[in-house]
């Protein structure tokens, strides 16, 4: 088989990348060892966060550090065992979140996610998938109101600078909005802008729907047999070799599997995070995506029912499952909402592909000349796949991409 790209990974990244060089004309082969979407694109919160303009930062407070050392919050969670391992990525991580070096970082990347519910927009409705949307923002409940006033100034900085828009509810307002929600909370924030997606992996194959629409093909592979050629690339599949011009490296959490091969390293690192779903006890709904904040988990009310998302677990990529997590939130969850039993014989694990900048990694492969990458999206594969699928395939085409990538180039890394 022959086509113009191959595009190395079915997640959210991917995909987006595949069916927006679809949109623009290119034959492209999409490949991965599993369906599209089954793997870290599986199990997010659901959430385009048209808000996220800053990167979420390692913590520099010492009592805060000192609290996450003991490893019993339900928020962060580390591998004893994995620490010598991952420590390097960890330091640079909580270098690169110093006020200075952050706002710098935020000011490079908001760019993408300004562009994010209207790349999605315009896919969705050429997909038809408007009935997964739901465009009426999330909400964080306060336990304290020290965190509540810090987040509403927050809000504000955020409205100033970007125009995000916010509603600050005190504890009687976050009642009437959360009926069912616990009392022991003093306020929220209902973040107006982004928009939820009912069934991540539902929108994730209407996007693969459209893209096999205008001519591309998914077919199910090996990345790690990418190899290049007199002409280009090819690489191994269930249905014979692919060949192309082009190859892009999209395998999230897996890019190292292709990348090293080619001499590159990167300095990633992964953010495990477990779900479970829940139905809601007889006679109560939850009626928005919401995050007990100082616990740092969601419960978000998806088609399957009550989506609980842990935060992170730092740990190597391919460790086996730890339940300690998903059991401890668990058993916060059912304090602050009634949820009734679980919907899921096991909980879901996936790792979030990250970079010690907090930025995704976009562009040419600094020593193959048709060579891309597009890779260490963290915690917001779903918000930016369809921006950084939009900008890498107007670069590829030699187009001036909407927005400069510059800052989210691999040569920043020196890899």
């Amino acid at each position: 088989m022959a086509a113009d790209v191959i595009v190395l990974g079915a997640g959210i990244i991917g995909v987006s990348v595949a069916l927006q060089l679809a949109r623009r004309g290119k034959s492209v082969v999409l490949v991965d060892r599993r369906g599209p979407g089954e793997e870290t694109s599986f199990g997010n919160a659901g959430l385009i966060q048209r808000e996220g303009v800053v990167p979420y930062a390692f913590p520099q407070d010492l009592a805060l550090l000192l609290r996450y050392s003991l490893n019993n919050s339900i928020d962060a969670r580390y591998h004893l065992f994995a620490l010598p391992k991952i420590a390097p990525f960890l330091g640079r991580y909580w270098y690169n979140s110093a006020a200075t070096r952050h706002a710098a970082i935020a000011r490079a990347y908001a760019p993408l996610i300004e562009h994010s519910v209207s790349e999605h927009s315009i896919l969705i409705d050429e997909a038809k998938a408007g009935d997964l949307i739901v465009k009426n923002g999330w909400m964080e409940a306060y336990r304290t109101a020290a965190r509540r006033d810090a987040d509403f100034a927050f809000a504000e900085r955020l409205a100033r600078d970007h125009g995000i828009s916010h509603t600050k509810l005190d504890a009687e307002e976050l009642a009437a909005a959360e009926p069912h929600l616990s009392h022991d909370f003093v306020g929220g924030l209902k973040w107006n802008d982004p928009w939820s997606v009912r069934d991540p992996h539902a929108l994730t194959l209407a996007y693969v729907r459209l893209f096999e629409s205008l001519g591309g093909s998914f077919v199910r592979g090996d990345a790690s047999t990418l190899s290049q050629t007199v002409s280009g690339w090819t690489v191994r599949t269930e249905t014979g070799a692919v060949e192309a011009e082009h190859a892009v490296v999209a395998l999230g959490p897996w890019a190292d599997t292709v990348t090293e091969r080619l001499g590159y390293r990167f300095p990633l690192g992964v953010k495990r995070g477990y779900h479970m779903h829940y139905a809601p006890q007889e006679g109560t709904k939850l009626n928005n995506w919401l995050i007990d904040a100082e616990r740092g988990y969601f419960l978000a009310p998806m088609r399957k029912g009550i989506r609980l998302t842990t935060g992170a677990e730092f740990a190597e990529r391919d460790a086996p499952k730890s339940p300690v997590q998903i059991e401890r939130t668990e058993q916060v969850a059912r304090t602050v909402f009634p949820l009734g039993g679980r919907l899921d014989a096991e909980p879901w694990m996936g790792a979030r592909p990250c970079t010690p900048d907090m930025m995704p990694i976009i562009g040419k492969a600094p020593r193959h000349k048709t060579l891309w990458f597009a890779f260490g999206h963290a915690h917001h594969g779903l918000t930016l796949g369809p921006i950084t699928g939009r900008v890498l395939a107007e670069t590829m085409l030699g187009e001036t991409p909407v927005i400069a990538i510059d800052a989210y180039r691999p040569e920043r890394f020196n890899p």
